[in-house]
């Protein structure tokens, strides 16, 4: 497995700084998956963290210092791979440094990965899990299969990793976080976004463009990018265009339709069409993160049968546009979206589909920085809710910035209906709900809500 990764040593154990995350558990599970041992420390448990445990990794919830357990003591067979989300003044992370451990950022691994293999890659402000999970999807109801490490649970696999033994194909999420993606090789990429985000990491627009220039780069010359219409990036290699409702773009989706709980749409390939193509989830967004994957798979050679299978046979990811809840008088919709335009797609969706309804949203502001520099945005799209109830900003790696609180953000949004809530305050104010549509919204711990909300609500459905 470490010849596969070309390392310069054969590692029997990995250790995981932040081993909780999303993307660090998918790479824990491939390591624990080729018999590898795997171990790590978060900082709080999860049902992620809990499910590593199941499965036989070491985990623990307190940073140890120098009392590392005794079976990755050795640096001469153990890996240690971090996430840029630990701080520079982690204990454990320190003494791996000091004692010269050999350390590897998470991207870094999949760097790795992406030159060991044929990288399908994924980037974007908004959409990268979403149409990351329905690539490999695809692949893996076709003859292609493929391995995938993916941020976020997809449906269909209960899973955010992805293996077969047989497939040269690696679908990979590429996150621009701390320039995580500049790591990766890909051999072809989709980027679905460069809406402006990470400004504590990058600086301002231009540079956190620049970081998507750079990317777009390192496709292989005899590979492809498969971009937005409008994006503008360059590349050696192949540039293929797409977006919704365009005669424009290489591939398009138009005639949207909602017919018996599903998606359908015509797509127009260049100068062929599809008519009728179902899409296994709902949203104008999801058309088009669908359209890529056609894109992409299409240019690659797979055949109009395995791609319209796969899309309409494709469930979803866990917190994105995830249905609770769905009756003829009550939805309750859970979704991911932290940033504007991602709240601004997911509420354009539902009005489409549930134009004659209500809609309320909870929505978490998450991390203090992004609250201040997108105030506007949010301002303008969460005031399009029926009512809006805000919770406390989700801080995750940021210590508070004076001034910017989810109060001050509420004193903005011109919603008529609004208030501050805890997230115990939240389930007793909608105690009572039984009509519209409800959404939790934010990537903080506003997930925390969603069982005990769907409960609640569910013994409010008439019988």
């Amino acid at each position: 497995m470490t010849n596969q990764l070309d390392f310069s040593y054969h590692y029997k154990n990995v250790y995981f700084l932040g081993i909780g995350g999303i993307g660090m558990s998918a790479l824990a599970r491939y390591f624990n998956y080729h018999g590898l041992l795997v171990g790590g420390y978060d900082k709080t448990p999860t049902s992620l963290t809990e499910k590593l445990i199941e499965e036989g990794c070491l985990i623990h919830f307190e940073d140890l210092g120098d009392e590392i357990p005794m079976e990755f003591n050795d640096k001469e067979k153990t890996l240690v791979v971090y996430t840029p989300a630990i701080p520079k003044n982690h204990k454990e992370y320190n003494y791996f440094l000091s004692n010269k451990f050999k350390i590897y950022k998470r991207a870094e691994v999949l760097g790795i990965l992406t030159r060991q293999s044929k990288g399908l890659c994924v980037a974007g402000t908004h959409g990268k899990t979403t149409t990351s999970s329905m690539l490999a999807h695809i692949l893996n109801q076709s003859s292609w299969k493929c391995n995938a490490f993916l941020g976020g649970i997809a449906t269909n696999f209960n899973s955010n990793l992805v293996l077969s033994e047989d497939s040269n194909l690696t679908v990979i999420e590429a996150d621009e976080f701390d320039r995580s993606f500049l790591n990766l090789s890909p051999f072809a990429s989709i980027v679905t976004a460069v809406d402006a985000d990470h400004l504590d990491i990058y600086g301002n627009e231009d540079q956190f463009k620049e970081g998507f220039r750079q990317y777009a780069m390192k496709t292989e010359i005899n590979g492809f990018l498969i971009q937005k219409e409008g994006l503008g990036l360059n590349s050696l290699a192949k540039q293929i265009t797409y977006s919704y409702n365009s005669t424009t773009a290489d591939y398009s989706v138009q005639n949207l339709s909602w017919k018996s709980g599903f998606l359908f749409g015509d797509v127009r390939l260049k100068n062929t069409f599809w008519t009728n193509v179902q899409f296994g989830i709902p949203g104008i967004h999801n058309a088009e993160n669908g359209l890529a994957c056609i894109a992409l798979l299409n240019e690659m050679g797979m055949d109009e049968q395995s791609i319209r299978h796969g899309l309409a046979t494709f469930s979803g990811v866990k917190r994105r546009f995830e249905y609770c809840i769905r009756t003829e008088k009550m939805v309750y919709i859970d979704d991911y979206a932290h940033h504007p335009q991602e709240i601004k797609v997911l509420i354009d969706s539902i009005q489409m589909l549930y134009p004659n309804q209500k809609i309320s949203g909870i929505f978490q502001p998450h991390l203090f920085s992004r609250t201040r520099d997108f105030a506007d945005g949010f301002t303008s799209e969460l005031s399009r809710l029926d009512e809006l109830v805000l919770m406390p900003i989700y801080p995750a790696r940021e210590e508070p910035i004076h001034g910017i609180t989810s109060e001050w953000l509420l004193q903005k949004i011109n919603s008529k209906k609004k208030s501050l809530k805890s997230h115990s305050e939240v389930l007793q104010h909608f105690s009572n709900f039984n009509e519209g549509v409800l959404l939790t919204i934010g990537a903080g711990d506003v997930d925390r809500i969603v069982n005990p909300l769907t409960e609640i609500l569910k013994s409010n459905i008439e019988p």
